[in-house]
């Protein structure tokens, strides 16, 4: 998938991932991060996700990173926010308060960048990718991530090969992380002919 297939979702508003509400999942399981307040909280490919401003309202403080530039000035614009603009390495910052929002493509991101992480909510980033991209995101997040980190994961099971969003066995769940983070399910729902699936990873 290249950049212009997201920015031309977004440019024709074809944004069915994009949940108007806070996510349930991210709700009821986060307490099993335990984290806390002040943590720093990594929100890959986080769209104009409203589960930044709850994680805020934890305490946390929340660094996202989204290819498209429309989402990030949506996010604080449709909420009320301020948002100061400036420039990162390869990155442009969307920050107000504890929420920075960086704008530009995951694979670029540092170490350094993730330096201070202690948790990653994960709801939208792996099940947006195509099976040999969703490799790559895996072993760019280890890559990134320090020590101690954990991460709540969630995933979706249908009997489709379309996407996004993508079918994520619980097989390749333990084959992208299984070699860095002990694999811990949580919890799932059915909706329909999907089955989302909580994990958690931890190291």
């Amino acid at each position: 998938m290249e950049h212009d297939f997201w920015h031309q979702k977004w440019s024709e508003g074809r944004i069915g991932f994009h949940q108007a509400e806070v996510n349930a999942y991210l709700v009821s399981y986060w307490e099993k991060m335990d984290l806390a307040a002040g943590d720093k909280v990594f929100v890959p490919l986080c769209g104009k996700s409203k589960d930044m401003l709850w994680l805020q309202d934890r305490g946390h403080d929340v660094l996202g990173v989204e290819l498209n530039p429309n989402a990030c000035l949506d996010f604080f614009g449709e909420n009320g926010l301020v948002v100061e603009m400036g420039e990162a390495t390869k990155f442009i910052s969307h920050r107000c308060e504890d929420l920075n929002l960086l704008c530009g493509d995951f694979f670029a991101l540092t170490k350094e960048a993730l330096a201070d992480v202690k948790g990653v909510y994960d709801r939208a980033a792996l099940v947006a990718l195509p099976k040999d991209m969703r490799a790559d995101y895996a072993n760019k997040l280890i890559e990134l991530l320090p020590k101690g980190v954990k991460v709540l994961l969630v995933t979706l099971e249908f009997d489709s090969p379309q996407g996004p969003p993508f079918n994520v066995s619980v097989e390749e769940v333990n084959g992208l992380f299984g070699q860095r983070f002990k694999v811990e399910w949580l919890g799932e729902a059915v909706d329909g002919d999907r089955k989302e699936v909580i994990w958690l990873l931890r190291d």
